[in-house]
């Protein structure tokens, strides 16, 4: 049994998020850029503390945008590994949009992130050795 499935909390992010004025577009809903932000924050917070090392994204794919988030909605964003790899995991980040006045909530974001554990030169190093 590896760490990642004696110990899934470690590697879990949980941050929310209000949207306001200044982080919309002309629509009065939040800018797609700050969504892949506040994601990429997510993720590497997760990625930090499941590897426990430096860690940099190398890829964001299957990135889909289901409904816009408008603003005065929190955001909760949640991020977990799904791949752990030697020096890289994924790191899948959901984006739930919710209305506190009526307590309706949505998946309004979802996409994967590949982190790399780096050493201080930037290349790839491992994070844990293999069995």
């Amino acid at each position: 049994m590896t760490e990642l499935e004696t110990h899934p909390a470690a590697s879990e992010t949980r941050l929310c998020e209000m949207v306001f004025p200044e982080q919309a577009n002309h629509y009065g809903t939040l800018f797609g850029g700050t969504a892949l932000s506040l994601m990429g924050k997510a993720a590497f917070i997760a990625a930090s503390r499941h590897a426990r090392a430096a860690v940099v994204m190398a890829r964001s794919e299957q990135i889909a945008f289901h409904h816009p988030v408008s603003v005065g909605q929190l955001v909760e964003l949640h991020a977990y590994i799904t791949r752990d790899g030697r020096s890289s995991m994924t790191v899948e980040v959901e984006m739930i949009s919710e209305t506190l006045s009526t307590g309706h909530r949505s998946q309004a974001v979802k996409g994967q992130f590949e982190m790399v554990s780096v050493d201080e030169h930037g290349k790839p190093k491992p994070y844990r050795q293999q069995a």
